[in-house]
């Protein structure tokens, strides 16, 4: 597993605004995408969206009616990662399209380029417990580098070298800085609407 990390934002949880975003995102995947797992919700289980994965060779899977740890890792990474960053509070719908082009323009590159993520290892002790452990802690881009044969599983149009020259135009805590300053000023411009 990659670790490798996509925001986005919608205006409204439905096909036509979803439709976009999902595009947008799966552009910025630098590899090919095999599979696509959702919940049941109508934005994704959809002839549109089907449509769309199945053009790009796409699986699409969905979870278990009324089972949300089927999607573990999205709901971790969604509490680690999104309520982290952006917060719990309600952010109006009309500021969506801000908020994408943070995610697309800053915040998508830091997750994926400069912030490291613990990579589990599953270890099993003298009665045969598997355990995870996290000894290495490497951005996705590091671990997704570690792949034998990487530049066979890259979009046509995507080089290891302009991946790497991405990763190393700015130092972690220069990438941080700049996120967060954006941030700053996206959250202070919501807010600021919000009260006037």
């Amino acid at each position: 597993m990659t670790q490798w990390q996509v925001v986005g934002a919608t205006g409204q949880i439905s096909e036509a605004f979803l439709l976009p975003v999902l595009e947008a995102m799966l552009a910025q995947f630098p590899f090919r995408i095999l599979g696509f797992h959702s919940d049941n919700g109508s934005e994704f289980i959809n002839h549109r969206v089907a449509k769309l994965l199945n053009k790009l060779l796409i699986e699409q899977t969905k979870s278990r009616p009324r089972h949300s740890n089927d999607n573990g890792l999205v709901e971790s990474k969604n509490g680690a990662v999104v309520r982290k960053h952006m917060g719990y509070s309600h952010i109006s719908a009309s500021h969506a399209g801000e908020i994408e082009v943070f995610y697309e323009q800053y915040f998508n590159s830091y997750l994926n380029f400069h912030r490291p993520c613990g990579v589990p290892e599953e270890v099993a002790n003298a009665k045969g417990k598997v355990k995870r452990v996290y000894r290495w802690y490497a951005t996705p881009w590091e671990i997704l580098r570690q792949l034998p044969d990487l530049a066979r599983h890259l979009k046509g149009d995507v080089t290891i070298e302009e991946l790497e020259q991405r990763a190393r135009a700015q130092t972690d805590t220069a990438a941080a800085a700049e996120m967060q300053q954006a941030k700053q000023k996206l959250l202070a411009n919501i807010q600021r609407r919000k009260t006037a």
